[in-house]
């Protein structure tokens, strides 16, 4: 490509550019101008009313944490889900030991008598 060529592409682009850039500012007027036309009074004051009873539901969990409330209770969960958790490792400790002792009772059975006896012991001359 000529150097002309690449000028020409350049304003092109720039064109291109400040094109986009109009658009983006005409739709955030746009978008400006309707929000600000969707905020009725009814629309604030219901808007006041929804956040104010968010705050007011939060501040009892701010008070139980302050006073340690909180702390115990997540603690209490705590232990209760480690104890559930304790209580299933338990129930599979006793089933490994059930099915531990089935094998040896059947390694057992199947071990020739020959082999549990002491061999005799021999004289060397």
């Amino acid at each position: 490509m000529s150097f002309d060529k690449l000028i020409h592409k350049v304003h092109q682009a720039e064109d291109a550019l400040e094109e986009e850039e109009r658009r983006a500012v005409a739709g955030l007027r746009q978008l400006r101008e309707s929000w600000r036309a969707t905020w009725t009074p009814g629309r604030i004051v219901i808007a006041g009313l929804v956040s104010g009873f968010a705050v007011g539901r939060a501040q009892p969990l701010q008070a139980a944490a302050r006073s340690g409330q909180l702390m115990q209770m997540l603690t209490m969960l705590s232990g209760l889900f480690a104890g559930g958790s304790a209580q299933v490792a338990a129930s599979e400790a006793e089933v490994a030991a059930e099915r531990a002792q089935d094998v040896a009772s059947a390694v057992e059975s199947n071990v020739p008598s020959a082999a549990t006896e002491r061999p005799a012991e021999s004289t060397v001359p």
